[in-house]
C-alpha cells in the first residue's frame, strides 16, 4: 500500500487528483493538509484525516508520498521541505519558477534516494493519444508539421491582470501542458522560435504564445495558445505527405470533472462520434479518403499507475527528469523573449 498526503485542499487536489489517485489499487489517501483546515466546497475522502499543519505529514512515518497540489509560487520550497523531511514527491505543475530550482529538486531526491516527479497528466489526454495513434498507424506518411492549439474567449482574465507576473503567465500556466506533450512525444528539438505577447500592452499578463518546435527532416511542431479566440482552433491537426488529421475537440475529462461525473462512472471522458477526428489521405492507388477516429480514451489515473510502480517497484518514472528541466528552460526562455508589436 502507497500511502499518500496532499498539500493544498483546493480545485487542483480535489478536482484533478484525488478522482485518479482513487481509482488506482493499492493507493491510500492518508492525509490532507489545507492551513485553514478542510475546505467545505468539496466532499471529505473517507478514511483521511485532515490537518492544518504540515509537521502532521513530516512526523507520520506511514506517509510514503507528498503531492503538492498548492499555489505555484510555493511548489519549490514545498516539494524541497518534503524531500528534507525524508518524503517522496509529486508536484503539480508548474514544477519550479526556474530550470535551477527543478535540477536542485532533482539533485537533492538523488542525494537522498527519494522519489520526485512533475505531475503532467496531460499525456494522456484522449486528442493527445488519439494523435499518436494516427502518426503511428503510418497511413499519413512522413509527418511534416503538427499544430497544437489551447484557446479560450476569456478575455476578463487578461483585462483584470494589472501587473504581470511571471508564474501567472499564460506559458507558466498552459504552456507547462502543452510543451511537455511535445517534449513527451517528440523529443528535444533542434531549435525553437518564439512569439509569446502580452495583447493587452506592456505591464499586463502574457495571454499569447506561438511556439514553433523545429526537428529534423522538416518536421515543425507549433504549440499555440490565445485568451482571445472565440472559436477556437482544432484542437491537433496533423500534416503529412499524404493526407491530414484533424481533431477539432479536446479531452473531455475536465468537462466531465466539471460537472462532478467521476471516474467511476464507466463513459467518463469517453469521446462520442461526434467528438471523433477526420483523416483525410490518399491510398497507395491515388484513391481519396475521408473517414472517422475512434478516439483513444484518456485516463489521468496512469499517472499515479506510473507513480506506484517507480516508488513501490524501482520502474523508470514516466516523467523523466531532463523532460522537466527543458520544459522549464522553454517556459523561462519564452518569458524573456516576450515582446509586444
Amino acid at each position: 500500500m502507497l500511502n499518500i498526503a496532499y498539500i493544498g485542499d483546493g480545485k487542483s487536489t480535489n478536482r484533478y487528483h484525488i478522482p485518479f489517485s482513487s481509482q488506482v489499487e493499492n493507493i491510500k489517501i492518508k492525509t490532507i493538509q489545507a492551513r485553514s483546515g478542510h475546505n467545505e466546497m468539496w466532499e471529505e475522502v473517507p478514511g483521511a484525516d485532515y490537518v492544518k499543519e504540515k509537521e502532521a505529514i513530516w512526523n507520520d512515518s506511514e506517509i510514503d508520498l507528498v503531492v503538492i497540489s498548492t499555489p505555484p509560487q510555493t511548489h519549490y520550497s514545498l516539494a524541497k521541505e518534503a524531500l528534507l523531511n525524508g518524503k517522496n514527491a509529486l508536484v503539480e505543475k508548474p514544477f519550479a519558477e526556474t530550470s535551477e530550482e527543478a535540477r536542485e529538486l532533482f539533485a537533492l531526491a538523488e542525494e537522498k534516494g527519494l522519489f520526485i516527479q512533475c505531475y503532467q497528466n496531460r499525456r494522456f489526454d484522449s486528442d493527445f493519444l488519439t494523435v499518436q495513434k494516427v502518426i503511428e498507424s503510418g497511413v499519413l506518411g512522413d509527418i511534416l508539421e503538427v499544430e497544437m492549439h489551447f484557446d479560450y474567449f476569456r478575455p476578463e482574465v487578461p483585462k483584470s491582470a494589472e501587473s504581470f507576473e511571471k508564474l501567472n503567465s499564460f506559458m507558466y500556466t498552459h504552456a507547462c501542458h502543452t510543451v511537455d506533450q511535445v517534449l513527451s512525444y517528440f523529443g528535444d528539438p533542434k531549435a525553437i522560435h518564439y512569439d509569446v505577447r502580452q495583447l493587452l500592452g506592456d505591464g499586463r499578463m502574457n495571454d499569447y504564445f506561438d511556439l514553433d518546435f523545429n526537428y529534423e527532416n522538416n518536421l515543425k511542431v507549433a504549440v499555440k495558445s490565445s485568451y482571445f479566440r472565440l472559436k477556437s482552433r482544432p484542437s491537433f491537426v496533423v500534416y503529412g505527405k499524404k493526407g491530414t488529421f484533424v481533431k477539432e475537440t479536446k479531452d473531455r475529462q475536465e468537462e466531465h470533472l466539471k460537472l462532478f461525473y467521476m471516474p467511476t462512472n464507466d463513459d467518463f471522458g469517453v469521446d462520442l462520434p461526434e467528438h471523433y477526428g477526420t483523416l483525410y489521405y490518399m491510398d497507395e492507388n491515388g484513391q481519396y479518403h475521408e473517414e472517422k477516429v475512434v478516439s483513444e480514451v484518456g485516463d489521468y489515473s496512469r499517472i499515479y499507475e506510473g507513480v506506484y510502480e517507480s516508488i513501490v517497484n524501482g520502474k523508470e518514472k514516466i516523467v523523466k527528469d531532463e523532460e522537466t528541466i527543458r520544459q522549464i528552460e522553454i517556459l523561462e526562455q519564452g518569458i524573456k523573449e516576450m515582446k509586444n508589436y
